[in-house]
């Protein structure tokens, strides 16, 4: 237990590192009216969270270890719409389509108020 959380640690520490490389890299190209870099990010983490989604699915490509490492981890720590992301798709998968249509809706509507809510609380 300790040593995947140690990895989960170390995979969030790399992937927030490198989400903060990407928005610097950004606001240098000028990018601020449009949230490219965030946009670049959540696509790619979604795209990294799929492909290691689907490499844990084949037999031996993954340990435990690893998953904590790059997907709860790196992916985490780069960006948590990947875990969302996935989520969604293994509801969908899953035939659990109410689930997923509230779980999608809820995500957005609440995470909107929340940082609305955050935002006016402290002002």
């Amino acid at each position: 237990m300790i040593k995947e959380i140690l990895l989960v640690g170390l995979g969030g520490g790399a992937g927030s590192i490198l989400r903060y490389l990407a928005a610097r890299v950004a606001a240098k190209a000028g990018w601020l009216a449009f949230p490219a870099a965030t946009l670049a990010v959540n696509v790619l983490g979604c795209f990294l969270m799929g492909a290691l989604a689907g490499a844990s699915l084949r037999a031996g490509w993954m340990d435990a270890p690893q998953k904590s490492l790059l997907m709860a981890g790196f992916c985490g720590g780069f960006t948590t719409f990947s875990a969302f992301s996935l989520e969604n798709v293994q509801l969908y998968q899953a035939g659990s389509y109410a689930t997923l249509a509230l779980y999608a809706a809820a995500s957005v509507a609440a995470g909107f108020a929340a940082v609305w809510a955050g935002m006016i609380i402290v002002k």
